[in-house]
């Protein structure tokens, strides 16, 4: 598969993993710490957080989720009261000055705050500080005794179980945002998940539908030893915690940008008008764009034997197929029809009134940018096994010989099951997203004769026997292994993946 000239790569470092490694003096420091005084911070964070309970409890009684009442001078004295509960919580974690830089604007001049880079359950800290109204899932209403401080500052609950959830998300955000100043301010993190910081994914566009005047807000966490981030793949929960409050200091800075005024073109895209603020936040940060979003990390994680090697023209495929809505509609049920379907063509190749005729779709800009990418001959024709793997392994990344089974079916010869050497390159290019697959170290492995065809079942068994088969037996372009001195063992470079 072969990347679009209409859009540049730009996926650099994957920002859903992190991984901590630690010198010998850190590993003493932790340890001391760990049976001095982490236990006593703990117990000061559980405290505090207990304390607020009962404050949060109280002001949330018979108050409207829907309705915006008078802010009475008991209700004032209780917001005065947790903030200075929830300031003594966070120092006691470890984050003892907080620098905060620029000026927070009013709720009735910038009614959204949009809050960048989001790596951390610590990122609730200037939520705690400014008492900002956010929008969570529902569940998080249950958590014990954090639950009542969310429901206090009267957030935006998403129903996930709801189809039409995110309609009426967006509803009630402008419903809000709309209001003159009347409801608190709502405080978005428009990534829609936690990355380790190497540079800001996608903004959903939320926030920015309303189309008012939003307030950028970066958070920064310079500490030596980053123990805060909390992604995808990396330490769980309660290490981060563990880790944090183990550490002499942790300091956050938190800086309010001016406001962003949106133009009229801006206001009738909101999709420009996030990647617009999505920039002038990047610059403030001086991290680079990553053209991730949080729909991407599944392919961005796969793992496996046979997991992807190189994820961007994948990524590239996944959000063609998003914008058409075949990606919605992809289910196992629908994969193998899609296998039986190009097994019947036995590799007859395909123009784009064909492609078209195939998915059942009409022609488009969309559909013509993805029947390009498997244009490799650049005649204008493809085979449509390609697309097939290619949205078998966008659909299940994390289920690679899954996908290679489906491939085969497609290709295999009905009397011995086995598939020419050049067509299993071709499978594993897609799947891996290289180029230049070479499978002729992968024969000579093998102790039957030199037929240069293979069975899935014999391919399966080789992988099963090497489960570092993409790193130190197969051979493409590019494979870091093709830059070492020597025994493949001894390189450096053999880890360098796409998780590194």
């Amino acid at each position: 598969m072969k990347s679009s000239n209409s859009r540049p790569s730009r996926v650099g470092r994957n920002p859903f993993t992190h991984e901590l490694k630690f010198t010998m003096i850190e590993k003493i420091k932790i340890g001391l710490m760990s049976v001095t005084v982490f236990p006593v911070r703990l117990l000061l964070v559980s405290f505090f957080m207990l304390l607020a309970w009962p404050f949060a409890f109280t002001a949330s009684l018979g108050r409207s989720e829907f309705v915006i009442e008078p802010q009475s001078w008991w209700r004032r004295f209780i917001d005065l009261c947790l903030r200075v509960i929830m300031r003594a919580m966070w120092f006691c974690g470890g984050f003892h000055w907080i620098k905060v830089k620029g000026e927070r604007a009013a709720s009735s001049e910038v009614p959204i705050l949009t809050v960048a880079p989001h790596s951390s359950y610590f990122d609730a800290i200037p939520v705690t500080m400014t008492m900002c109204s956010i929008v969570t899932k529902l569940e998080s209403r249950s958590i014990p005794v954090w639950g009542t401080l969310i429901s206090y500052i009267r957030p935006v609950f998403v129903f996930r179980s709801d189809q039409d959830s995110r309609r009426k998300t967006v509803e009630e955000i402008k419903r809000r945002a709309r209001s003159g100043g009347e409801w608190p301010q709502i405080m978005i993190f428009p990534e829609g998940t936690c990355t380790n910081r190497s540079g800001l994914i996608l903004f959903k566009a939320g926030a920015f539908i309303p189309g008012l005047p939003v307030q950028p807000v970066v958070l920064r966490y310079p500490n030596k030893l980053d123990t805060v981030t909390w992604t995808w793949q990396g330490p769980g929960a309660f290490k981060i915690l563990w880790l944090t409050l183990c550490q002499p200091h942790n300091p956050m800075e938190i800086e309010y940008l001016p406001i962003y005024t949106p133009s009229d073109e801006e206001k009738e895209n909101p999709a420009l008008f996030a990647d617009n603020v999505r920039k002038l936040m990047a610059k403030a940060l001086q991290l680079p764009l990553t053209d991730l979003s949080f729909d991407d990390r599944e392919i961005s994680l796969s793992r496996g034997p046979l997991h992807i090697y190189d994820y961007s023209s994948l990524l590239e495929f996944n959000q063609l197929v998003c914008r058409l809505g075949l990606r919605a509609g992809t289910t196992e049920k629908v994969l193998e029809e899609q296998a039986r379907r190009a097994r019947k063509m036995q590799g007859d190749r395909l123009g784009l009134e064909d492609f078209a005729q195939f998915l059942n779709l009409p022609v488009t800009d969309t559909l013509t940018q993805v029947h390009s990418l498997f244009d490799q001959q650049g005649d204008g024709q493809i085979d449509i096994r390609d697309y097939v793997i290619a949205l078998s392994t966008v659909h299940r990344p994390s289920k690679s010989m899954k996908t290679l089974k489906l491939a085969f079916k497609m290709y295999e010869s009905e009397e011995s099951g086995e598939v020419l050497e050049q067509e299993i390159a071709a499978i594993l290019e897609i799947m891996l997203g290289v180029k230049e697959v070479e499978l002729s170290g992968v024969f000579l492995s093998l102790d039957g004769p030199d037929t240069e065809k293979m069975t899935y079942d014999e391919l399966h068994h080789f992988i099963d026997q090497h489960p570092r088969f993409v790193q130190d037996i197969l051979d493409f372009k590019n494979h870091p292994r093709k830059f070492c001195i020597g025994r493949p063992k001894s390189c450096n470079g053999q880890n360098h993946n796409k998780d590194d």
